[in-house]
């Protein structure tokens, strides 16, 4: 398997102990071991088995604390990476769902703007603006708009401009907006991972 790009940020960050909850910081171990997956698992069981193990510590976390917002976005990052890595409409449905409800609840959360915006224009590159619009209800202007408004709301962090960059140049390798978000990203501070990752990959457009 070709290691992952950003499609699902997405994507994209995590995994904990089983039992453990997820905290503000085991929810970033979660994020994490994401992360790893998407860009140095070699193969789909092993990226399969790590989501698994995410989206069961995420949902663990919900049925004892159902609002929990870290859980929330972490298992929906978990289910669209494994829609990505399967072609499982189902659960490219599920995963826009509840990106949009977590979205409708905080739409100042810069994370899950980016994630419903990774997830529309994902979705607009593998399939197509018609039928990712007819098949998943991707829609090109929706996914601009999300990740618009996580790069407004991100501050100074790489992670957010980097991610619109890379996703906008994906789609369109002359989009000026994308090598201006690009630049951004250079210049952009790095406190996670994640952020660092996406840095050195929109540099690489």
């Amino acid at each position: 398997m070709k290691k992952q790009s950003v499609a699902c940020l997405g994507a994209v960050f995590v995994s904990t102990l089983a039992a453990a909850p997820l905290t503000a910081a085991s929810a970033e171990t979660s994020r994490e071991t994401l992360t790893q997956t998407a860009f140095v698992a070699q193969d789909r069981p092993s990226a399969l088995r790590q989501i698994a193990n995410v989206e069961a510590t995420a949902s663990a976390t919900l049925a004892r604390a159902p609002g929990d917002a870290e859980a929330q976005l972490t298992r929906a990052m978990a289910t669209s990476y494994r829609a990505k890595l399967t072609n499982s409409r189902a659960d490219a449905l599920s995963a826009k769902a509840q990106f949009e409800a977590i979205t409708a609840r905080n739409p100042r959360d810069a994370e899950a703007q980016a994630a419903l915006g990774a997830w529309h224009l994902s979705a607009v590159k593998s399939l197509g603006q018609l039928m990712a619009r007819g098949a998943l209800g991707a829609r090109k202007a929706s996914g601009l708009e999300a990740l618009d408004r996580a790069v407004a709301l991100g501050g100074q962090r790489a992670l957010f401009p980097g991610l619109a960059a890379l996703l906008r140049l994906a789609l369109d390798p002359k989009d000026p907006v994308g090598a201006n978000l690009a630049e951004a990203a250079a210049r952009g501070a790095t406190p996670t991972a994640l952020d660092r990752i996406l840095q050195r990959r929109a540099a690489q457009m």
